[in-house]
């Protein structure tokens, strides 16, 4: 039986619905459903009646609902009797790239099993962020096509799809030396993958301008002042009202994976591993 289970039966039977459950804890409708199924598989009863306006405890729901009580009451008094040196407590320093747009979900995840968790959140470029993973100056992070590492352990997220974009519908390719490649700082791996397809097509010498945000680029390649290799999910709303147009670029630049790292070196009582769980959760939803 996982704490997890208990914690989604806990918001069900609070919400007195599936849906309603699984907004609370950021997850989706199915993946609740799921975990309250296993649950009743594993304990061999019925926890909940199903019904048009939502869900109702049967007798043993309402029996399994005490013993959760009593269950978190004794973990919050674990929490209260052990302070900082709790795993429920303290606090998990994640570092991220800007274009991580599903962290919040993940965020939200973590936030509900673990409340009393104070979360720092340092963006910054791969290359910037791996060295601090490596230095032990940062617990875990979100990174974008990470390469592998002696002392770096890593769960592939997702693959993102990068595309160029321009605010010019009908952008010619032989006039790229000309355009500024509005980019993020060195050891940003887009930026890195915009370089290599530039040199494969015999663009040595790109007029780069560097932003410290994703929020900047988009905004200045809106604005025509040059163009852009972002990840597709980010700008596919303003591709949809035709404010961006995007060009696609061979999969060998434009596949790249969605990364979560640590180190290597820590106890099985850390922070890292227990959000490295709401991160594994977080992958069966999607």
């Amino acid at each position: 039986m996982e704490f997890k289970d208990l914690l989604i039966f806990q918001s069900v039977s609070k919400h007195q619905s599936m849906s309603g459950a699984a907004k609370s804890l950021n997850y989706v409708q199915s993946y609740v459903t799921t975990r309250i199924k296993s649950l009743e598989a594993e304990l061999n009863t019925q926890l909940f009646l199903r019904h048009n306006k939502g869900t109702t405890l049967t007798s043993d729901g309402r029996k399994l609902e005490g013993y959760v009580q009593k269950i978190m009451a004794t973990v919050n008094d674990i929490a209260n009797e052990f302070g900082g040196n709790s795993q429920f407590t303290g606090q998990l320093n994640i570092g991220t790239v800007e274009t991580i747009t599903k962290l919040p979900s993940v965020l939200s995840m973590f936030r509900a099993t673990f409340p009393n968790v104070a979360l720092s959140i340092d963006t910054n470029v791969t290359a910037q962020i791996v060295s601090k993973i490596v230095d032990k100056e940062m617990d875990c992070a979100f990174v974008a096509g990470f390469d592998e590492h002696s002392v770096i352990n890593k769960i592939e997220l997702f693959q993102e799809k990068l595309v160029l974009i321009s605010a010019n519908p009908t952008m010619d390719i032989t006039e790229l030396q000309n355009i500024p490649m509005l980019v993020f700082k060195k050891g940003c791996n887009y930026r890195k993958n915009l370089h290599l397809w530039l040199d494969n097509i015999n663009i040595k010498e790109p007029k780069i301008v560097e932003f410290g945000t994703l929020e900047t680029i988009i905004g200045s390649v809106k604005s025509g002042l040059g163009i852009s290799l972002v990840p597709k999910s980010t700008v596919a709303h303003d591709i949809d009202k035709e404010e961006l147009y995007c060009y696609e670029l061979p999969e060998t630049y434009s596949h790249i994976s969605t990364d979560f790292i640590w180190h290597k070196q820590v106890s099985p009582s850390s922070k890292v591993i227990d959000f490295k769980q709401i991160v594994e959760q977080y992958i069966d939803t999607i």
